[in-house]
């Protein structure tokens, strides 16, 4: 089993809070409603408070359901932490998968989202593990984007 710590850096021009209120604390309202083809639902299935976050993907995506387990939410911090435990290839080519996000100040007012995910590999399958971070990559940078447009179409959304 490997670790493999891969960092991304996303900015933009909307507000941390205004960012963070939209992509974390509300994404299981907003992803299905401004992803509609990727999303079918987001809804939390179990916990205290509804600790488990339960991702349904529309007929065609490579993965069907996946399964967060948030760790935290610290709106005051602007720190959203999760560990994937079902789906992405858990258990196949994943011991785990751990995601830290943080939302800091940026230039003009806007912010930058810094997202820290470590995984733990399981086997030696290096072109499927390099793959699926890649698509993992790719798929943050959609989501950022899709809700970046929103938040700019929709000025008073999230304030």
């Amino acid at each position: 089993m490997g670790v493999i710590v891969d960092e991304q850096v996303l900015t933009c021009s909307i507000s941390p809070t205004r960012f963070f209120k939209a992509f974390f604390v509300d994404s299981k309202n907003l992803l299905p409603k401004i992803l509609p083809t990727v999303f079918k639902s987001a809804e939390y299935i179990e916990g205290n408070g509804g600790s488990i976050l339960l991702l349904s993907f529309y007929e065609g995506n490579e993965v069907k359901t996946m399964k967060h387990k948030v760790e935290e939410i610290d709106e005051a911090n602007l720190v959203y932490k999760f560990s994937i435990i079902e789906g992405a290839n858990i258990g196949v080519d994943f011991e785990s998968v751990k995601s830290v996000n943080k939302v800091e100040a940026g230039p003009d007012g806007g912010c930058i989202l810094k997202s820290v995910v470590t995984y733990n590999t399981k086997g030696d399958n290096e072109n499927v593990i390099q793959e699926s971070i890649k698509k993992a990559k790719e798929s943050l940078v959609g989501f950022f984007q899709a809700v970046v447009g929103h938040l700019h179409s929709n000025p008073d959304a999230y304030n």
